[in-house]
């Protein structure tokens, strides 16, 4: 997700309905001081662990080594010491709280480096690589861990300004990671981790040391701004880790959504990995197309095929996102999969998953790479989640489709100046994660609004999937923050199973004509976002009740497997909860989620991701909950599976999304069996 409109927290309502929430497995921990570790624990003696180069990683690998775990995005662990059968005995190992995070005031305890910065959002993966975990911060600082105990090696700071250039908040995904091909004994900065501010500054550290490479851009910082040839109206912001292939760093970026009409162009960025030299770069968008829109960027993680070669780009929607009637030259690249050679940036194919999008359903997540077998064969295969809740299975080498993908008649635009695409791109193998049409008026909430909910949606458009927005107000199912986010799904590739977890929303779309809309937004500004230049802007707002209530029938978020061999669906589980007052909603309504799961070798799934701060293991044969464990926040990141001396260890970064909950954390914990 890169921006949002207000928190999907009102989902937070009305206690009196609730039940009591089970207790948890574990207590909550114990919350250290700033920057300190738990005891430490120590583990049995083992050789020491050198880093497979991104083209060579073996398959029983027991390292997290790039965001997703490894460059195929696959999410998988080959970790067998936690189990189905012992898993409920997960305590935590260890815990560190950064002291990086920020509720959006001077908040008595937090940090005071300003008078008042923004609140912090908190998605960083943990990496175990080199013998050491690295984790970045939301204040852009890098802290190298013992993975065994939480003590700090060392730290990194930029002193970057903590500032919403780009975002409401701050916020990070985290590091990445590069080591030469044979590391030099004593020289400096041949092992390097990388992380990005909202400033768009890529910093380049010594991974032993933790200090800046000079031969990395200017003395350890490579400002991609230098190359946006576009009118400077916000920073590339650098977000997401980039994405390390041989001595490549391929960098996308992320921007300022639904604010202006003409804004930079998309461009991907590949930088040799220790000068920071630009050795290739990619631009989504046409010439022709480039006066009158812009971005169509790539603001989440990438996958790699280390042996083919490609990287597989995630590529977002175009500005401006809800009016598309001043950009309809063709843009075939956005809303995308397109599949780069690696070395060159040339593009081999892509796909196109949304076209003339007008409702902001970005290509967010890597592909899941895995080969199938299918009928006796074996199909080089990727996996794509989408906003929309479709799962668009392909041949990663040609772009083709492995199960049908259907061109379908859509709806019509009403708005003067628009033309909505007349077909659009749909799947039914595997089934989508979410319903194919909206849910419908949940009855409780028309009820508690005195039949409200059911009299807005008379009054609203609603012609099913891709209904375009409209001057009287669509109803958006799924909208732009619905389906699958930016985690994507996990992948065994050993039993091809694919796990993903999914919100159900329902949002309301108008666009506000410029006469109308300075006055308009006055009334609400958070609920209204220019698109300068075009002539509408647009107001989004959740499809809720004056209470706050949703609007639209639950489950509001669920957790899915499905066997990719046969396309078959396998469970369906409404997953987390939603907690407020110390009330829990009934389970059967699930939790939207932002986040990830990861699986195991050993039929685990570990995950964050729901709003009631809490996270669990479940069954991946089955969906059931095996273990449980409160926190200090939701926790908005993927977790890092990894064994260290003989330990397997889980960990999450906890930081909290106000999109959720109020709550924010700086908390670092690490989960592992007791000894």
């Amino acid at each position: 997700m890169r921006r949002f409109v207000p928190p999907l927290v009102a989902l937070l309502v009305a206690p009196w309905i609730a039940a009591p929430g089970a207790a948890d497995q574990t207590p909550p921990p114990p919350a250290p001081s700033s920057g300190a570790a738990a005891a430490p624990a120590e583990g049995d003696a083992e050789a020491p662990y050198r880093y497979p180069a991104p083209d060579s990683v073996a398959a029983d690998s027991q390292t997290w080594y790039t965001f997703n775990g490894d460059l195929q995005a696959q999410k998988f662990a080959a970790s067998t010491q936690i189990t189905p059968d012992n898993v409920d005995r997960l305590t935590i190992a260890w815990q560190l709280h950064t002291g990086d995070l920020s509720s959006g005031g001077a908040t008595p305890g937090q940090p005071t480096r300003t008078a008042k910065i923004p609140p912090s959002v908190w998605s960083a993966t943990p990496l175990f690589v080199n013998d050491t975990l690295y984790v970045g911060t939301p204040f852009y600082r890098i802290f190298a861990l013992d993975p065994g105990s939480g003590k700090v090696k060392w730290t990194f700071d930029p002193h970057a300004a903590l500032k919403a250039l780009t975002q409401p908040d701050l916020k990070t995904r985290g590091v990445a990671y590069w080591q030469a091909a044979d590391p030099v004994p004593g020289q400096a900065c041949q092992k390097i981790v990388y992380i990005g501010t909202m400033q768009g500054v890529l910093w380049a550290v010594d991974a032993d040391a933790g200090t800046p490479c000079p031969g990395f851009g200017k003395n350890g910082a490579l400002d991609v701004n230098q190359w946006n040839d576009r009118p400077q109206t916000w920073p590339l912001s650098l977000l997401q880790p980039p994405t390390v292939y041989k001595n490549l760093l391929i960098l996308g970026w992320a921007g300022k959504d639904w604010s202006r009409e003409t804004a930079p162009s998309g461009a991907v960025f590949a930088v040799d990995a220790q000068t920071g030299e630009r050795k290739w770069t990619f631009d989504p968008i046409p010439p022709e197309a480039a006066p009158h829109s812009g971005t169509a960027n790539v603001w989440a993680s990438m996958s790699v095929d280390p042996k083919a070669g490609v990287v597989y780009l995630p590529v977002s929607s175009p500005s401006p996102n809800f009016y598309g009637g001043d950009r309809k030259a063709p843009m075939p690249l956005a809303t995308s999969i397109t599949a780069l050679d690696a070395e060159t940036g040339k593009v081999l194919w892509s796909r196109q998953l949304v076209h003339h999008d007008l409702w902001d359903y970005d290509s967010n997540s890597a592909p899941a790479l895995v080969d199938l077998d299918k009928d006796g064969k074996t199909i080089p295969a990727l996996v794509e989640s989408t906003k929309m809740g479709f799962l668009f299975v392909l041949n990663r080498l040609t772009g083709e489709p492995i199960y049908p993908i259907a061109e379908t008649p859509a709806p019509r635009s009403d708005v003067p100046g628009e033309q909505a695409a007349p077909t659009q791109p749909e799947t039914s193998v595997p089934p989508p994660t979410v319903p194919s049409r909206w849910p419908g008026v949940f009855a409780l909430a028309d009820l508690a609004s005195g039949g409200a909910c059911s009299a807005e949606a008379k009054r609203l458009r609603y012609d099913g999937p891709f209904t375009p927005p409209s001057l009287r107000g669509t109803i958006a199912y799924p909208p732009t923050t619905g389906g699958v986010e930016w985690g994507g799904g996990a992948v065994d590739p050993r039993t091809r199973t694919y796990v993903v977890n999914s919100s159900s929303v329902a949002f309301i779309y108008r666009l506000v004509p410029r006469k109308d809309y300075a006055a308009e937004a006055a009334k609400d500004p958070n609920d209204y976002f220019p698109q300068e230049g075009a002539p509408y802007g647009v107001e989004l707002k959740m499809f809720a009740n004056w209470l706050g209530m949703p609007c639209w029938k639950p489950p509001y978020g669920t957790l899915s497997a499905y066997d990719l061999d046969t396309g078959k669906l396998l469970w369906r589980e409404p997953f987390g909860e939603i907690q407020k007052y110390g009330f829990y909603m009934p389970k059967s309504w699930g939790s939207v989620t932002i986040g990830a799961p990861v699986v195991t070798k050993s039929g685990l799934i570990f995950i964050g991701a729901s709003m009631d701060s809490r996270v669990r293991a479940i069954d991946e044969k089955t969906g059931k909950v095996l273990w449980r464990a409160r926190v200090d926040a939701p926790a908005v990141s993927i977790p890092a599976v990894y064994t260290y001396k003989g330990r397997e260890y889980v960990a999450f970064a906890v930081g909290g999304n106000a999109i959720l909950d109020p709550k924010v954390s700086d908390q670092l914990v690490a989960f592992a069996l007791p000894r």
